[in-house]
């Protein structure tokens, strides 16, 4: 199996995306209340910019015809151009993409890049397709999306069941639809591509970096040590792996993981380059691991461990499963993982959860280095992406922690705070055309 099949082959199983809209309406109507924005403002901000439905149809190997149907939401671009990821996954619909979309436009104010939000991808499940029908398929939606995407207004990224390979044949696409003379000029069109055409060294593992440095600045706030805490992580594809790579470095012990084919638990721990070959060889899968216990899906948030770090889905810790929480700390690496009821119960549990967009950003601020390395025709090494993204984060992190202390919030509500008061300023300033 190549290393773009295995990517490919990630998380397919359907879980609930129902009520990921009345989520982050929930999470946006908290904030700005918290913090009086303008009524005006936050009508322009409950809304979507524009949202792009397109159906096309792809030859399959056997000949016949399918007609797919792909989506692109673009949320808000008061900041810069839209950015965000695209997914292939059965639950794709315009009010998944429209959520995704809205909380891309918090994750990129809170972190201070020059973008706003947008998400799509397509209604597919890509274990069902060869790797030569994916690449016409997602050819063939460029082709559709084209006028509707571009460097400088709208930039697509890696999402759930989505690679660098992906990305290549997006971008390779999307320039061959331009005069040659300006191809080159448009190759950050996406951005998570291979290192050899334009990638960014170090952008797979930004997101799970960003995921572990926010577990490790909030040790670190709290005056304790990584040391032999014990972890849990749901999803072991990109960013599962490298959190958990960074945390077991750091001398944390992963005793439980959940993919899309089952879940595993060894209270002794769980080597993770040990997992990580074996699913290379086992078709992407962690069942029957060696040295590990298989337990119910249903209860493996309840596992005991410090740390809990849902890197799959969203709308994953609800209220049917977060009263049995045992972790202290939970790190959002997927996006929307937690609901607004499942996260009631955690802070009344007095459990800590750092908010996917601050905790997942690291993705997206490696997508702007990327961005940026292309736009200005350099290449970065990989020690000097690392310091960059550290920084960044960090960056991130204390604003958040400090604006949740002073005002007495949750680290959720800080960073939307934080986060819409950037966008409110942009619009105060320039004012409302016309």
């Amino acid at each position: 199996m190549t290393i773009a099949t295995a990517n490919l082959k990630k998380v397919t199983k359907k879980v609930p995306v129902r009520g990921m809209m009345d989520n982050v309406m929930e999470q946006f109507n908290s904030a700005a209340g918290q913090i009086n924005l303008h009524p005006n403002i936050r009508k322009i901000l409950s809304i979507t910019n524009n949202e792009i439905i397109v159906n096309f149809p792809v030859k399959m190997d056997n000949g016949d015809v399918e007609i797919f149907q792909g989506y692109r939401v673009q949320h808000n671009n008061a900041l810069g151009p839209y950015k965000g990821g695209l997914r292939y996954h059965p639950t794709v619909d315009i009010d998944a993409a429209r959520a995704l979309a809205m909380w891309m436009t918090w994750k990129t104010s809170l972190a201070g890049l020059p973008y706003g939000g947008g998400k799509g991808g397509i209604k597919i499940d890509p274990s069902k397709y060869s790797l030569s029908e994916l690449e016409r398929i997602t050819r063939r939606f460029t082709f559709a999306l084209a006028d509707n995407i571009g460097p400088e207004h709208d930039i697509p990224a890696p999402d759930v069941n989505t690679s660098s390979q992906t990305m290549a044949w997006i971008a390779d696409t999307y320039m061959s639809t331009r005069p040659p003379a300006e191809r080159t000029a448009n190759q950050h069109v996406v951005t998570g591509k291979p290192d050899g055409s334009g990638g960014l060294e170090g952008r797979d593992r930004a997101t799970g970096y960003g995921v572990y440095l926010s577990i490790k600045f909030w040790a670190d706030k709290n005056e304790t040590s990584l040391k032999d805490k014990t972890f849990i992580v749901q999803g072991f594809g990109n960013v599962g792996y490298w959190v958990a790579h960074f945390l077991e470095k750091d001398g944390a012990k992963l005793v439980g993981v959940q993919d899309a084919f089952g879940s595993i638990h060894n209270p002794k721990g769980i080597t993770v380059e040990d997992l990580f070959k074996y699913i290379k060889i086992n078709d992407g899968s962690i069942v029957d691991f060696p040295n590990s216990n298989a337990v119910d899906k249903n209860i493996f948030f309840t596992l005991d461990c410090d740390i809990c770090i849902p890197a799959a889905l969203g709308n994953q810790i609800t209220k049917d499963n977060a009263a049995k929480i045992k972790a202290t700390l939970i790190a959002e690496g997927a996006n929307g993982p937690t609901n607004v009821e499942g996260e009631k119960i955690l802070l009344e549990r007095g459990i800590t959860i750092i908010p996917d967009i601050l905790c997942n950003s690291g993705g997206v601020v490696g997508s702007y280095f990327e961005w940026l390395q292309n736009r200005n025709g350099e290449i970065w090494q990989l020690d000097e992406v690392m310091a960059k993204l550290d920084k960044k984060m960090k960056e991130s992190f204390n604003k958040v922690y400090d604006y949740a202390l002073n005002e007495g919030v949750d680290l959720r509500t800080a960073a939307f705070c934080i986060a819409i008061q950037r966008i409110e300023k942009a619009y105060i300033q320039r004012g409302i055309f016309p």
